[in-house]
Parts: structure tokens; sequence; C-alpha cells
């Protein structure tokens, strides 16, 4: 299927808002899935599309916050791989099982996040004593959340990043630049199954691949450059609005009967 210029630049610009947000605190699909959908693409190539443009967006923004400091790549290596694995894991474990508990789930565990980073004043940018040790339980963190990003998804990045700030201790910042490294991952390994499947449409994933280069680096940039003053914020408003948009078809139902 050919796509028209102006469709391919309108989709590039969704992209760039979606990696400038996802590199700051997450949340870029809400903008780029919806477009995909709009744009005519089925849900599932929609879905593999989204994968291969946000996965640069990721590469982008890790990347840009590595280069500056806030990232530890011997640190996060064997996460790296759990979270590979996980994704692997959870994108099989998608087509076996029955995952309508999550449209209910999830809403409420970012809710929950939302609520930790509005009412916690000690986050900042400095790093505080971690509860739990990262050699140990980060690589479970990686597996685990990023078999449910594989299954499901929305919210992945508002959820490594709480785990990053509650458990290990990590400065917001910080704790921003390393999730972007573990969105990576995880969007790679969903993305091989989907290249596999046949259902990338490559001309508008190019597309958008070009706005994202450049919104995950102003993002990653922007973020670094204002700190936790800007992170905090965006990921309450970003996991709500998340939070919302899952829960709107059941609101919807609520109010039809």
């Amino acid at each position: 299927m050919e796509y028209e210029l102006t469709l391919l630049v309108m989709m590039a610009c969704v992209a760039f808002a979606a990696g400038f947000m996802d590199a700051i605190a997450g949340g870029g699909g809400l903008l780029s899935l919806p477009a995909l959908l709009f744009a005519g693409l089925p849900p599932v190539a929609a879905l593999a599309t989204n994968k291969m443009q946000s996965v640069v967006g990721a590469l982008v923004a890790a990347t840009t916050y590595a280069r500056k400091g806030y990232v530890d790549f011997r640190q996060l290596g064997f996460a790296i791989v759990t979270t590979f694995i996980g994704s692997v894991i959870g994108a099989f474990s998608a087509t076996q099982l029955n995952t309508d508990i999550l449209l209910l789930l999830v809403p409420i565990l970012l809710i929950g996040v939302a609520a930790y980073f509005l009412f916690s004043p000690r986050l900042s940018d400095e790093a505080r004593a971690d509860r739990l040790n990262f050699a140990l339980f980060g690589p479970l963190m990686g597996f685990t959340i990023s078999f449910y990003d594989g299954i499901f998804g929305p919210g992945t990045g508002s959820f490594f990043t709480a785990g990053f700030v509650t458990l290990f201790g990590f400065g917001l910042t910080r704790a921003v630049g390393s999730t972007k490294v573990l969105n990576a991952t995880s969007n790679a390994a969903a993305l091989i199954f989907f290249i596999y499947a046949g259902e990338v449409v490559w001309a508008v994933g190019g597309a958008m691949i070009i706005g994202q280069i450049g919104g995950g680096y102003l993002g990653a940039i922007t973020g670094m450059r204002f700190g936790a003053r800007l992170i905090k914020p965006m990921i309450v408003v970003i996991s709500t609005a998340m939070a919302v948009r899952l829960l709107w078809p059941q609101i919807i139902d609520l109010f039809a009967t």
C-alpha cells in the first residue's frame, strides 16, 4: 500500500511529539498508536509499526542521557539481558493468555504511580539509599516489567522509572535515562516478532523514525536541563492520562447502561 507524502509528514510530526514526551516521562504511545490507527493501519500492524519507531526514539534518548553520565551500562548489563528475555516470553504469552484483567489492573497501578510521584516530597535528582540490591533485584525488575510490556505494554516506562526510584534509590533523571535503555531493549525484542510476522509498515515506520530521532534527542536534552522539576509533574500527568485512556471504554459502558 502506498501512502501520500502529506500523511508521512504528519506521522513524522506525531512521532516527534511522542519521542519528546517519551524521553522525559514516557507515554509517547498515547500519541503515536492512535495516530497509526487513524492513518488506517490494522491494529496489529499499528502495534508493530509503533514498536519500530519507538525503539529508535528510546535508543536516541538513552544514548543522549548516557553521554551526560546518567546511564551506567555496566550496572544495567544483566538487567538488559533479562529485559530482552522477559519481553520475548511476554510477546509469546500474549498469543496464549487472556489479558482482559490487565485492562482493570494496569490503570490502578498507573494511578498508584501518579499518586506516588505527586505526593512524595523527597523525589529529586539526588540519589538515595536503595531498598534492594540492584545487582540481585534489578534483573528481576527488568524481566517482570518487560514481560508485561510484551503482553500488554501501556505504562511500561512509568513502571520502570518508579522501580528505579523507589526500590533502588536512583535520582529521577538517572532513573529516566536507565528506563530508556530498558525500554529500547524491550521494544526491540517485541519488534523481532513483528518483523518475522511481516506486520511492520515500513514506509510509515520510516517516516516516524525521522521524527523520533529529533523528538528523542530534544526530549532527553530537555529532561536533563530541567531534571526532577519537569520529570515529576510529567510522570504524574502522563500516568494519569494513560489510566483514564485505558478505563475510558469501561466508563462509557457504565454510563450507557
